[in-house]
């Protein structure tokens, strides 16, 4: 039913075993558990750049978190119109929600993917998907410090004996992947919540979120760690490693981005403030011509004052005297003194 998973597995285990099988030697238990472990590296290779899109899809949310609060109370009692327009303001910023569960949905069916070829691993199984009569044997006979790669703690008695395995080496090798890989998930989640705002945290839903990740999970890991197979506590404790250098790299590698816009940006409005002792250009209104910035420092030129009347153009003196005027200030020229006199009389 899931052969469309369980073959891909299957096969990229087969390339790593290969590799390694070369180094170490085919049934050796070092050749399988690398083999598990770069199986996951593989993976979450392939996954980067859909974990970089997650990261920046969460800044830009928690950026305008403030603006679906605000969506939330108004449309508290409409639940559809809420959601049309959660999804509108998404799309206006350019955020995908379930860009963000990518990596997470595409690691659960390669987990179970793994958890079922690892489990058909059995003595006498013949071919195992991708994996010959020859390869399973391999397998099976592979021991790491002791114990079977499909092993677990809880497994029965009979069982253990056919894998020609006793469980103290189950516990010996099982104990330590538990509580390294549960220590694993806890740092691992503690780091991500660090990178939360504080409007995040104060979130209910959040907070409680945060507790099960940084607290529940881990548990869940020690308990999980009874059934599950040796190979499987690799797996988790690599893909948590991963996690772990993975977040470092790209949480510093996002800030340093973030900073250099900031810096890009204090330097554009620098540039555009007005200078010091300059007036701020005003935007002409619609249909006037922009007037032109005058330098810095200049004063407007003085009224030039008529020349007296027989001055030469040239600015040179003149030779003859002048004769003065006999204008009344007020009056135009053709008109008389005695006419103004007479109009007040007729008044």
């Amino acid at each position: 039913m899931l052969d469309f998973i369980y073959y891909p597995v299957s096969f990229i285990l087969w390339c790593w075993h290969w590799v390694f099988g070369h180094v170490f030697g085919e049934s050796s238990g070092f050749a399988w558990a690398f083999a598990v472990v770069f199986l996951v590296f593989t993976l979450r290779a392939i996954l980067f750049k859909p974990f970089v899109g997650q990261v920046r899809s969460m800044r830009k949310m928690q950026e305008f978190a403030p603006e679906l609060q605000k969506i939330k109370k108004k449309y508290a009692n409409d639940k559809q119109r809420q959601a049309q327009e959660m999804q509108k303001l998404q799309s206006e910023h350019g955020v995908n929600p379930l860009g963000g569960c990518l990596p997470m949905l595409v690691q659960i069916p390669v987990f179970i993917g793994l958890f079922h070829v690892l489990r058909s691993f059995r003595p006498g199984w013949g071919e195992v998907y991708y994996f010959d009569a020859q390869g399973v044997e391999s397998f099976v006979n592979a021991k790491l410090f002791g114990a079977n790669l499909s092993t677990f703690i809880t497994m029965p008695a009979n069982e253990l004996a056919q894998f020609a395995t006793s469980r103290n080496a189950v516990l010996f090798v099982s104990i330590p992947l538990m509580i390294i890989a549960s220590i694993a998930t806890h740092f691992t989640a503690r780091h991500s919540v660090a990178r939360q705002t504080q409007a995040a945290t104060d979130n209910p839903q959040t907070a409680i979120m945060n507790k099960l990740t940084l607290y529940i999970f881990p548990v869940g890991v020690l308990v999980g760690g009874l059934f599950f197979p040796v190979a499987i506590l690799l797996y988790w404790l690599s893909n948590n490693a991963w996690t772990l250098g993975q977040q470092y790299v790209v949480y510093h590698r996002i800030d340093r981005e973030e900073e250099a816009k900031k810096v890009e940006a204090t330097a554009q409005r620098q540039a555009l403030a007005p200078k010091p002792g300059a007036k701020p250009v005003t935007k002409p209104r619609p249909g006037q011509k922009p007037q032109p910035r005058k330098p810095a420092g200049t004063q407007p030129a003085a009224a030039a004052t008529p020349a007296p009347a027989g001055t030469p153009s040239d600015g040179s003196e003149s030779t003859e005297t002048a004769t003065p005027s006999t204008e009344i200030p007020g009056l135009s020229p053709d008109r008389s003194p005695s006419k103004k006199q007479g109009n007040k009389k007729r008044r």
